[in-house]
């Protein structure tokens, strides 16, 4: 089939070429043709080899050759179109003889292609009953199949949501200790993501999902990755923390320093004017003037020098130090051009506030190009994907999500959006199904949902499409949400539920026309539909209508069939529930036997078939009664024949048709003694009467000589089981190996009920004398 549809498809693109008008128009076209042409060659070379598949593979490269031989009609039409006016007259020619040739070649490749279509539609239809058989186990390892195949899918879009959240918590650490946990989380991830590719099948595991796991991982795992950034990034941090820190204890230190100078400055000018004062105790007003002009100096260079020079700066170096460490970097640092120990420290801030720009450019760079590697990520998986912040407003979502779940409004869709007012104008614009009709009912069940997610859920969209929602919430109270469209999948569930459904009445109606026992078994698979038959013990049982022609002369025939559908419609039902094996039905006659396909031994086999023979009996007479108040004047009666010996059973007809059934002597038997029946009895053999007589009451006849043996048949008369009979009637038996008693009290007559005492007293008299 794949090589007609491919080679049809072919011819007419080939047919199309000779007719485009656009030279550049046929590259497309070309392209369309090798595609289909690579699919003819591979479904080629998947045909078993013979005759046919060689002469198919001659038409088919016939056909080909026109479209990809040395010259071919692609570049034929090509320079036709692109030749001057004087010169396509041969190029018309030769694309006319070429087109001539394109009709014949297509009419041998669909001559040769349809005896083979036809040939395989036969064998199709031939082993319709080996797929239907199949079909059940077929269909469940498909669903189990598809089933496997999604839950890999969606444990490696899981695993890759937690991995991105992951490195989203990473980016955002401050504290280092923090970050191996993290990725120790990250390595199990990536591990699971790992294995699940490597379970996915070929057919699935292409290469741009391989291509986004694997970006992804990178993310985290490379020299470059964001946990080594972001390590780098907190150790230089804590560097920085620690020079200022060394800076502030100097700073601290040195103002000590001063004061302890300005007061042992002091203590001295104090000391020294105590002594002036021993000392020139005549010179009072002039000491008074000194005294006076060195505070006045002491004013001035407190004024002019002290303050100035070294405490402004001091003051204005720790300052500098805690704008730096609270990230600030645009602050000057005054005193850089002093050649003093302040200078020097002024000079190693700068260059630490320097140092401090270029890690925060190079850490900027470096989350920018991380945020557009995550965003790239992000935005090259096939399915939707959105992130929600913990006051629930969009903060990514990439293009799928967009185009997948809100087309017509997707330029609308953008970060800061909150989720219930994009749900709430996705419902208006009539894009779910479920809320048409109840909007606000709906937008309160799917904001529960939303805010508290838990497994899975499907979505069905208003233009039929249906959609899996996942959700998960992060660390930090948000919302991480993958859509995949699963219609496809929904569509192909159907299409199983429809097949299975079609197999279900087939197989039902098919049912009807086997044995359940039988049928089971071909179903099952533990019988072969095959020619082949084997020895087996069974119990045989054949029944037919006493007098059926008179009653069919009598009757008109509608009331006949019905009349006659009831009878074996009772008896068939009696049959089933003794777990008989219904062989067929000849007319008025049923044939049945116990032992094959299943058994429960030959004599539970034996005794199964005389108890539904005896049930039969029983219905009988209450459907006589039945029938004459219908108006049927004689109802019906019938006989009934069981033997039980080595038969052959199995499938028998030819490879096309075949019948289940027995055949041999004791099939033979079975019917003779049937025949010598008389209305309302049954008769067995004497092998079947060994099998039961333990628990069914019988009677010996006399010999019966039957058509086809010829020595005579000892029969039996099957009276009723001994369980009726205690249950119905005052019956006595009693066997042992060297004793048996048997007395219908109800069925003797007063002079029998005399012999029997008598012959109990002389039995007892015996036993007691000879104990």
């Amino acid at each position: 089939m794949a090589i007609n549809a491919e080679g049809n498809l072919a011819a007419g693109l080939l047919a199309e070429t000779a007719h485009v008008s656009d030279p550049v128009l046929i590259q497309p076209i070309r392209e369309r043709f090798f595609a289909a042409a690579a699919a003819v060659e591979t479904s080629l070379r998947q045909l078993p080899e013979g005759p046919a598949k060689a002469e198919l593979q001659q038409a088919s490269e016939a056909l080909l050759a026109l479209g990809a031989g040395a010259d071919n009609i692609f570049d034929v039409r090509e320079r036709e179109l692109k030749a001057i006016a004087e010169a396509r007259t041969s190029f018309q020619a030769k694309r006319k003889h070429m087109t001539a040739a394109l009709k014949a070649a297509h009419e041998a490749l669909l001559a040769t292609l349809t005896p083979i279509i036809d040939n395989a539609t036969f064998e199709l239809i031939l082993a319709s009953e080996e797929v239907t058989k199949e079909s059940a186990k077929a269909i469940t390892a498909l669903v189990e199949g598809g089933i496997n195949k999604l839950q890999l899918l969606l444990t490696v879009r899981a695993e890759g949501n937690l991995a991105a959240g992951l490195l989203n918590a990473a980016a955002d650490m401050s504290e280092a200790s923090m970050l191996q946990p993290l990725r120790e989380r990250f390595i199990a991830s990536e591990g699971h993501i790992r294995r699940m590719l490597a379970q996915l099948p070929a057919s699935l595991n292409d290469g741009a999902l391989h291509e986004a796991a694997t970006g992804l991982i990178d993310l985290g795992n490379a020299d470059d990755g964001i946990f080594a950034l972001r390590r780098k990034e907190i150790g230089q941090i804590a560097v920085a923390q620690a020079s200022l820190e060394a800076s502030r204890t100097l700073v601290l230190q040195l103002g000590e320093a001063v004061a302890q100078l300005v007061t042992t400055a002091r203590d001295e000018s104090d000391a020294t004017a105590s002594r002036s004062a021993e000392a020139i105790e005549g010179g009072k007003l002039f000491m008074m003037i000194i005294t006076a002009a060195s505070v006045v100096g002491a004013v001035i260079v407190m004024l002019y020098y002290v303050g100035p020079q070294i405490i402004r700066p001091l003051e204005s170096i720790p300052t500098a130090m805690s704008e730096l460490a609270a990230g600030d970097t645009s602050l000057d640092i005054p005193g850089r051009d002093r050649g003093d120990e302040l200078g020097r420290m002024a000079q190693a801030l700068g260059v630490f506030r320097d140092t401090a720009i270029e890690v925060q450019k190079s850490n900027l760079k470096e989350i920018r190009d991380t945020r557009r590697r995550l965003s790239d990520a992000i935005e090259s998986i096939s399915e939707a994907f959105s992130l929600y912040d913990p006051e629930d407003r969009l903060v990514i979502c990439n293009s799928k999500y967009r185009t997948l779940l809100y087309p017509e409004i997707a330029e609308e869709i953008n970060p800061g959006m909150t989720f219930e007012a994009i749900i709430r104008r996705a419902a208006e614009q009539g894009y779910i199904r479920d809320a048409k009709g109840r909007i606000e009912e709906w937008l309160a069940e799917r904001l529960a949902r939303h805010q508290e997610p838990g497994g899975s859920h499907v979505q069905q969209r208003g233009d039929g499409r249906w959609i899996m929602v996942s959700e998960r919430k992060t660390d930090d109270g948000g919302i991480v949400a993958v859509y995949s469209d699963i219609t496809e999948l929904k569509q192909r569930e159907a299409e199983l539920a429809d097949k299975s459904s079609s197999l279900e009445q087939l197989s039902n109606q098919l049912a009807k026309y086997l044995s359940p026992q039988v049928y089971e078994s071909i179903f099952t698979g533990k019988q072969e539909v095959t020619l082949e038959s084997r020895r087996k013990k069974l119990t045989v049982f054949f029944s037919d209508i006493a007098g059926f022609t008179e009653t069919a002369d009598r009757l008109e025939s509608e009331d006949l069939t019905q009349l006659l559908n009831h009878y074996l419609t009772e008896m068939s039902q009696i049959a089933l529930d003794h777990g008989a094996t219904i062989d067929k039905y000849v007319g008025d006659a049923i044939v049945i036997f116990f032992g094959d396909p299943d058994t429960k031994g030959v004599k539970d086999d034996a005794l199964a078939c005389v108890k539904m023979a005896i049930a039969m009996q029983r219905r009988m007479g209450e459907l006589q009664s039945v029938w004459r108040e219908s108006g049927i004047e004689n109802p019906l009666v019938c006989r009934i024949g069981i033997n039980t010996g080595f038969c052959t059973v199995g499938n028998f007809g030819s490879e096309d048709r075949m019948d289940y059934t027995i055949i041999g002597g004791g099939v033979n038997l079975a019917s003779r003694l049937e025949t010598a029946a008389t209305p309302g009895e049954i008769l067995i053999s004497y092998e079947t009467f060994a099998q039961v007589k333990d628990q069914i009451l019988c009677e010996e006849k006399d010999a019966i000589t039957v058509k086809g043996i010829a020595y005579p048949i000892v029969s039996y008369q099957v009276v009723d089981s001994y369980d009726n009979l205690n249950r119905d009637r005052h019956v006595i038996r009693e066997e042992h190996a060297n004793f048996k008693l048997d007395l219908d009290l109800d069925a003797m007559s007063g002079d029998e009920r005399s012999h029997a005492a008598s012959a109990l007293r002389r039995a007892l008299n015996q036993l007691h004398g000879s104990g």
